[in-house]
């Protein structure tokens, strides 16, 4: 066997000749052990950035804005909760609300990006969904951050969790010091914005 192989550890991850697991391998132990914390992060990071722009950059959120809001902002709540009470159906509430969330969204982008669509009246009434309050790097707009938040709480969410060979999760215990810490974290960055007035 050449030494430049892959060959399959005894955890089942691809390994090369010097026995550190692939790239893929390891972002998928990452993702097994820590993806529902990654997805509170983008959840918490998503909530509270649109809570920045709508009370402190005052951008007015349009109809299709709410609707998304509708969808992250009981992750932010849902998935803490579920980690803290070792939840091991918690993918199954999180997913399909992300899931709904990243349609709304994904129709948000390509009403504001493409002429696929007409603008409905509802959103004429008040604020255009077609409108666009950042456009960083020429194409980020409000929607795409959400769809990317949307799609990274799908992609970390559906992360299968390690299990030993009983069938019991893995990291068992209540993981208090991870979710608060991150909650922390995210907290007092966006209260650094906030007082700085970013």
């Amino acid at each position: 066997m050449s030494s430049t192989m892959e060959e399959r550890s005894e955890s089942g991850a691809v390994e090369d000749a010097t026995g550190v697991p692939g790239a893929l391998g390891a972002i998928d132990g990452l993702l097994a052990r820590h993806g529902m914390l990654f997805a509170l992060a983008v959840a918490l990071v998503a909530t509270l950035g649109s809570l920045y722009f709508s009370e402190l950059r005052h951008y007015i959120p349009c109809r299709l804005c709410w609707f998304q809001r509708i969808f992250m902002y009981p992750l932010a709540l849902i998935i803490p909760i579920g980690l803290l009470r070792r939840d091991p159906g918690l993918r199954y509430y999180v997913l399909p609300m992300a899931g709904v969330g990243a349609l709304i969204a994904l129709y948000h982008v390509l009403l504001q990006k493409t002429n696929l669509f007409e603008e409905s009246a509802a959103c004429l009434a008040t604020v255009p969904c077609s409108g666009q309050y950042i456009s960083w790097f020429g194409f980020v707009s409000i929607p795409v951050l959400a769809l990317t938040a949307f799609v990274l709480i799908l992609l970390s969410g559906s992360a299968e969790p390690e299990r030993a060979e009983d069938g019991v999760a893995l990291h068992d215990a209540p993981p208090w010091r991870s979710v608060l810490g991150t909650i922390g974290l995210i907290a007092l960055a966006f209260a650094v914005l906030w007082m700085l007035r970013i």
